[in-house]
């Protein structure tokens, strides 16, 4: 038979596994694209600032401890799906919607405080990548709150159904990618930026 192996076809948790982690790495495959483009722009400034000159790293602290503190409750949520308690994976999960919406929050009031300044991203090569890295993550962020939500709703609802749990390993895989990323954009962009 087609598409068999030795022990029969695939299950359906082992393919939407597998087609996870296929979408998981085509979206670090595209912010390796966008860190890619970074360095080629970083330092097409057209006369204008510098990253040294618009980046705030104890503001950018404060968001990456948000950040870092919400993949830790994360990781908390499904220990208490582990165990089971409906209560202590709802009260993780908010509590990690809270912060990822605080990191949210005050990268957007990063980028407003700039587009006041007139600094945006058509103002040069290097700005267009910055805001395009940056922004990109916040996306990610965004919608993984949305993701978050939609699967409290769920646990709500359905329990811990089999497939209610693995919707949720694949919730806390994308969560952790994501503070993996911002690390990766913290260092490159704010800390060795602070210092060009």
């Amino acid at each position: 038979v087609i598409g068999s192996g030795g022990t029969g076809p695939a299950t359906k948790r082992v393919i939407v596994g597998y087609g996870f982690w296929l979408f998981l790495l085509s979206d670090i495959v595209m912010f390796a694209c966008f860190f890619a483009t970074f360095a080629v722009q970083r330092g097409a400034t057209a006369g204008g600032p510098g990253l040294s000159q618009i980046v705030e790293v104890p503001r950018v602290a404060w968001e990456t401890a948000a950040l870092l503190l919400s993949s830790y409750t994360c990781g908390l949520s499904f220990a208490a799906t582990n165990a089971r308690s409906l209560l202590w994976t709802q009260v993780f999960l908010l509590i990690t919607g809270l912060l990822g919406l605080a990191f949210v929050g005050m990268e957007l009031q990063e980028f407003l405080s700039l587009f006041a300044r007139g600094i945006t991203p058509q103002r040069s090569g290097m700005l267009s990548a910055f805001f395009g890295l940056v922004g990109l993550h916040g996306l990610h962020v965004t919608l993984a709150g949305l993701w978050l939500l939609t699967m409290m709703a769920q646990v709500q609802v359905k329990g811990f159904r089999r497939e209610i749990v693995h919707r949720l390993i694949c919730f806390n895989l994308f969560w952790h990618a994501l503070d993996i990323v911002w690390i990766g954009v913290f260092t490159i962009v704010y800390l060795m930026g602070s210092r060009a």
